[in-house]
């Protein structure tokens, strides 16, 4: 039998420009292999392993007690060789991220600057591995005594027997486990060619130049347990102490229970009981004549599932974001699926009412999606500035920090830089970039559009660079900063996630994008620019200043018929979201004469309604030229305001509720599988559910399965109502004011 082994010495694409290989490719390798787990520990950073995670939970059936050890592969500034450094537990973790977020912080955006006296100072927890490029400092073996391991590798080279026995006689003298690693940077050896590659595009060179720079062979990648234990044969016990390493370590990523900030709660006992205050006190405001029953019991019911899902801090947090901006005068709407919540309209997030457009909360809030709501706020482009130094100062550098967004190579950038690893001219390169990985390019036809150039595909040359330039698409380039998604922590971010500095001055970002955050369920907050609300806010300014109009957003005169008029003229040059030629061309057909008109205009020149072929039939309907018709009074009810054509996420959520008695958090999962089935093949299952469902309702098979095709025909691009409607609003408020 094969011995015990997990590789520990794994470098990711994210060690960006030095692995060749995805974390998830790692991570299924490993598994395929037979290992008992892996190891990922990019070069000063944990930017990968939240995707050798998300893969592992996605495969949790196969991979059975496959264990991930979550690290980092610690590159120094001083002589000191390189450490793979693993926390044992929870606190260890936290100590890692400091380290790295001092290393961080030192040096400019996208370096680490780290010294043997920084892990001295975080070295309590830590599990250190000593890569194979010296003797272990003496200070490091004193303050981590116990938990220092000699690494050894047996990679083909000059003298490799000899290389092993001087590291076994090493680690005897000094009285240290001998641990066999790989140094894998690939997790198969037929990305060589590509990690060459990396390496010229890092060392600007080519790779007739590169020379020694370039790995000697391909041994660099994952190999199984029984490869391992026949290099190491000198030396088994090598091998097994990599599973024993494994064991020590306590530490999961699931360990990082998240826990919101809490000095919002104003004097209450709990988050929970400022949120239910807060929300009643906004609804009798914005119903001084009284609140409606049916709002106040939506109102109760999403307060409750809050409640059931601890979220109230959450909303605490939004709040007093939008508070700060009121105050400041600085104009504000919350979007997006936020706009589903009696909640967030109450506070003041949104100026959507839900009620008022029949909004499903768990397009928003599920209790079925392990996740937390994600609320995206718009302020004006020209203050958001003061509101995101508002937030730092409000939490503390130590708390908040902006995620990081993935940039990676795609068709253009990748030819390019393939190509002068090969050392072709700019000339040539760009020639490539825009015949072959131009608009309306795809994989398989790149041959024939170089052809057209009168050049060659199959030329070796050629043919090389082509196949890499499509193999390293997708892969990370480098970390930026998103748009403006905060993460907000109640104690030490850097104790999450290491921080680094943003390219802008007084920002800080984390390493970790939306997805990782997803994954984890971490907090994020989405603090957005719209040109359009300055310009707003300066229009009304206007009003007050020369002619004694005060209003706000919400005080606009709604339903003016003028503005409609205007509009439906396609009089909307300047006018925010349907100045666009495709809107002006649809607007005089669509005549929009209410509100509502608004929002499915918003929606309609949309890639999810043209593509699921729903512009037609709703036009024909509107003008009188083709029947209504509704196979059901349930149905007429989900679809009379679109003429029987499902145009939103929300209606797509609602058939699969009324006509295949889906409970609303499956009709959520569904939603959610619609916007990911062609890349994870999801929504098999859900088609024989809603099908299967309709038809047990009476409903006829063929009007099952139209349904469900035109639901999936749109589901990619599918827009939310809730979306449409806050867009909505500033189309009229910005028409109303021209």
């Amino acid at each position: 039998m094969p011995p015990r082994y997990a590789e520990l010495a794994t470098t990711t694409n994210f060690s960006f420009l030095r692995g060749a290989s995805h974390p998830e490719e790692l991570a299924a390798a490993a598994l395929a292999l037979g290992h008992c787990g892996i190891g990922v520990a990019d070069r000063n950073s944990l930017a990968g392993v939240v995707r050798a995670f998300s893969y592992l939970r996605a495969h949790q059936e196969s991979a059975g007690d496959f264990r991930l050890a979550v690290g980092a592969r610690l590159v120094f500034r001083d002589e000191t060789p390189d450490i793979l450094c693993y926390p044992k537990d929870r606190a260890a973790y936290g100590r890692l991220c400091r380290l790295l977020t001092r290393g961080n912080m030192r040096t400019e955006k996208g370096d680490c600057a780290v010294f043997l006296s920084d892990l001295l100072d975080f070295a309590e927890g830590q599990h250190l591995i000593l890569m194979e490029n010296g003797a272990p400092p003496p200070a490091l073996l004193e303050a981590a005594r116990g938990r220092v391991w000699l690494a050894a590798t047996a990679l083909f080279g000059p003298r490799p027997r000899a290389r092993l026995l001087a590291r076994l006689e090493l680690a005897e003298k000094l009285g240290l486990p001998l641990i066999a690693v790989n140094d894998a940077h690939m997790h198969v050896a037929e990305r060589r060619p590509l990690a060459d590659a990396l390496t010229c595009i890092r060392e600007k060179t080519t790779l007739e130049e590169a020379g020694f720079l370039l790995a000697a062979n391909a041994e660099r990648h994952l190999k199984s347990p029984a490869e391992m234990a026949r290099l190491f044969k000198e030396a088994p016990e090598a091998v097994e102490e990599s599973a024993r390493f494994l064991q020590t370590l306590d530490f999961r990523l699931t360990d990082l229970a998240y826990e919101y900030p809490s000095e919002l709660r104003e004097g209450f006992a709990s988050e929970q009981e400022a949120l239910e205050a807060l929300a009643r006190e906004g609804a009798r405001a914005r119903y001084p004549q009284g609140v409606p029953d049916h709002v106040s019991s939506l109102l109760e019911r999403e307060l409750t599932l809050v409640a059931d899902l601890k979220y109230a801090a959450y909303f605490l947090t939004v709040h007093d974001i939008m508070r700060f901006a009121r105050a400041q005068g600085i104009l504000a709407q919350g979007r997006g699926s936020a706009a589903n919540s009696v909640i967030c309209f109450c506070l003041g997030v949104t100026e959507v009412d839900p009620t008022k457009h029949d909004l499903l909360f768990e397009r928003f809030v599920s209790a079925a999606r392990n996740e937390p709501p994600d609320i995206d706020v718009d302020f004006e482009h020209e203050r958001r500035e003061e509101v995101i130094q508002y937030i730092y100062k409000r939490f503390g550098r130590e708390r908040a920090g902006l995620a990081a967004a993935v940039t990676t190579y795609r068709g253009k950038s990748a030819i390019r830089e393939i190509g002068k690893a090969f050392g072709l001219s700019k000339d040539l390169v760009g020639r490539l970039s825009s015949a072959a990985f131009g608009r309306g390019s795809e994989r398989g036809s790149r041959g024939a559009d170089i052809a057209k150039l009168g050049l060659d595909a199959r030329e070796p040359r050629f043919a090389k660079a082509l196949a890499l330039a499509e193999e390293i698409e997708g892969f990370p380039r480098h970390l930026t900063q998103h748009s403006g998604g905060f993460v907000i922590t109640r104690e030490r971010l850097d104790e999450v996630i290491p921080v680094a500095p943003a390219a802008m001055e007084g920002r800080s970002t984390i390493e970790w994008d939306k997805d990782d955050l997803d994954a984890l369920g971490l907090l994020k907050i989405d603090v957005l620019a719209l040109g359009m609300l300055t310009c707003l806010r300066k229009g009304l300014a206007l009003l007050a200043q020369h002619y004694g109009i005060a209003h706000r957003l919400s005080s606009i005169p709604a339903e003016d018929p003028r503005v409609y008029a205007m509009i439906s003229r396609a009089d909307t040059a300047g006018v925010f979201q349907i100045e666009s030629r495709a809107q002006m061309s649809m607007l005089p057909r669509l005549k929009p004469n209410c509100f509502y008109d608004l929002v499915i205009e918003v929606a309609i020149v949309r890639p999810g309604p043209i593509q699921g072929d729903m512009v037609h039939p709703y036009l024909r309907r509107r003008m009188g030229k083709e029947p209504v018709s509704y196979p059901s009074k349930e149905l007429e009810q989900v679809l009379g305001r679109t003429y029987g054509v499902p145009l939103f996420q929300e209606q797509a959520m609602r058939i699969a509720i009324v006509a295949a008695d889906f409970t609303p958090s499956e009709a959520d999962q569904l939603r959610r599988a619609m916007a990911t089935f062609k890349r994870a093949g999801l929504i098999g299952g859900f088609r024989d559910k809603m099908i299967i469902g309709m038809t047990q309702k009476g409903y006829a098979r063929e009007f099952a399965e139209r349904c469900f095709s035109q639901i999936e025909g749109f589901g990619t691009y599918g827009f939310p109502e809730s979306h449409a409607a806050s867009f909505a609003l500033l189309v009229y408020a910005s028409a109303w004011l021209k």
